[in-house]
């Protein structure tokens, strides 16, 4: 039987409170980061627990720093992976989608002290939408490039390249971070009635319901879309702006104030 959601929480909490007691860490935030929080999860879609953590103040006036990352891939259902929140802070200064994605998730397991609200706050000041779009765009191409180039192709591996091209085309039209939920920014960039949309919804809920996973005949609608859109934004990604205002000097007092609260 597949937990759901409701069944699994606990697990995921127990978990990182196992995580806090051996690391001696500190969990500030955890969130979920695959499928589930795309809201196209299969029956027997993991949990990606993404977090952010911080360490003992000694541990930042070392010469020998311990690793920045904690990963936890406790079994087929659970993965759990964090990062060291001097090694976040430093992404999220190069507007780092990954980062910026987490804070966002519709799915959210625990948040204490107020760090993850104050980099929210900063987020719209960090966002870069040229390096979001290089990030997506690099995504989608390694993906169309690894999973559909063959006659035959699992069609789910199209929600790995479609999802970055939307990404894209969301910035490029809002100037902002995009949703993760799929179905939001298909509703909204997927021209209505299409034979494109109609063949997209169809993999969305194949996905869900794990039907159509195995090795098929290539979707050629769908191929044809995602390289007219690599092209397009292997184009006008350059002329994208990028981030105008420096954050270093708060970001330092950020991170300090953190340290405070969570330690003191």
């Amino acid at each position: 039987m597949v937990a759901q959601f409701s069944e699994m929480q606990p697990v995921i909490l127990n978990e990182l409170q196992r995580i806090e007691q051996k690391e001696q860490v500190r969990i500030l935030f955890a969130c979920e980061a695959g499928s589930r929080a795309w809201g196209v999860p299969s029956k027997d879609s993991d949990y990606d627990v993404r977090f952010l953590y911080l360490r003992p103040i000694d541990s930042y006036l070392s010469l020998f720093e311990p690793r920045d990352v904690i990963e936890r891939p406790i079994n087929n259902q659970l993965d759990i992976h964090g990062w060291d929140l001097k090694k976040a802070l430093l992404l999220f200064r190069k507007s780092h989608p990954p980062l910026l994605e987490w804070l966002q998730s519709p799915i959210q397991y625990y948040e204490k002290y107020s760090v993850a609200g104050q980099i929210r706050d900063l987020s719209p000041l960090s966002f870069s939408p040229r390096s979001c779009i290089y990030h997506y765009l690099h995504m989608a191409k390694r993906n169309y490039r690894d999973y559909l180039q063959g006659e035959e192709v699992k069609s789910k591996k199209y929600l790995y390249v479609l999802r970055p091209l939307l990404a894209c085309g969301w910035i490029e039209k809002y100037d902002k971070m995009p949703p993760m939920e799929f179905e939001i920014m298909v509703e909204d960039l997927v021209p209505a009635g299409s034979e494109l949309k109609e063949a997209v919804l169809m993999l969305l809920d194949r996905k869900k319901s794990r039907a159509g996973l195995d090795d098929e005949s290539r979707l050629q609608r769908i191929n044809e879309y995602l390289e007219q859109r690599i092209g397009y934004f292997e184009q006008a990604a350059a002329g994208l702006k990028t981030a105008d205002i420096h954050l270093d000097d708060r970001l330092d007092q950020l991170f300090r104030s953190a340290l405070q609260e969570v330690w003191a």
